[in-house]
């Protein structure tokens, strides 16, 4: 008997959770509101977005932190029609570097999580190896990201017209020089990295996404989900409640090591 074909409503749903929805991340520019209030919290998390999408990507994920007392800040990383990410991962981590400075700065911020979606986790990576942030960051998760690279970015090597658009696909192929050099380095001792990766998760396969940590890098953690795809990491509410108890934890731990004499 022939495989039924997906109705189209389900066919829609599948590619919109590994993909995003194109009215509610492509089409709406950066329209998050931005919010002044966040370095008034216990908590902040950062949120970065990935290759090609916006931060509409975390507007549910915003709601449910703010909801539960977190403050939340995202910066807009401009890109292909001024909206959509494409930037080299060196440049954008920079980028961030510069502008979370003025941010703290300006904000009397000066500890905060960082969660990053897809190639925003190589960014913040980059930033908290390379560029600093391991001074200011308490603990990155990471969602969906690939840590080894992954061999769908050739696809986006493609649509980018070969990097005549971008070169970031080109960095996130396996064995890139970029993903070679990050791998080489050892992420800075006592700051918990997660990497949250679901088996379905069709732009960055599993294995892509699982850390293997290397003697002197005790403080990853791998947390595998079932069932959601690349873009619906994003807000699923399963993968939410790994996100709250993570967050946890790193700020426990965070106290534990700041009240030890």
């Amino acid at each position: 008997m022939a495989d039924t074909p997906l109705p189209p409503t389900r066919l829609y749903r599948a590619v919109r959770d590994q993909l995003g929805s194109i009215r509610s991340v492509y089409l709406r520019g950066n329209r998050i509101v931005r919010r002044g209030d966040f370095a008034q919290h216990k908590e902040t998390v950062f949120l970065l977005h990935g290759f090609f999408q916006t931060r509409n990507v975390w507007e549910i994920m915003e709601d449910r932190l703010r909801h539960d007392g977190y403050g939340v800040f995202s910066f807009d990383l401009g890109g292909f029609l001024w909206s959509l990410n494409t930037r080299n991962i060196r440049d954008l981590a920079q980028l961030v570097a510069d502008k979370v400075e003025g941010v703290c700065q300006r904000y009397g911020l000066q500890r905060f999580h960082t969660e990053g979606h897809s190639q925003g986790g190589l960014v913040g990576r980059v930033y908290i190896q390379h560029l600093g942030g391991d001074r200011s960051v308490k603990g990155p998760l990471t969602l969906g990201t690939p840590h080894h690279g992954t061999p769908t970015a050739a696809v986006g090597a493609v649509l980018m017209g070969g990097g005549l658009l971008s070169r970031s696909p080109f960095q996130m192929l396996p064995r890139s020089r970029f993903m070679r050099t990050l791998n080489e380095d050892v992420f800075p001792p006592g700051i918990p990295l997660t990497s949250i990766y679901s088996r379905h998760d069709l732009v960055c396969p599993w294995w892509c996404a699982a850390l293997n940590p290397r003697e002197g890098e005790s403080s990853m953690e791998n947390r595998q989900v079932r069932g959601v795809g690349h873009t619906a990491l994003t807000y699923d509410p399963g993968v939410y409640r790994i996100v709250r108890t993570q967050l946890e934890r790193t700020s426990a731990l965070w106290n534990e090591r700041s009240d030890t004499p």
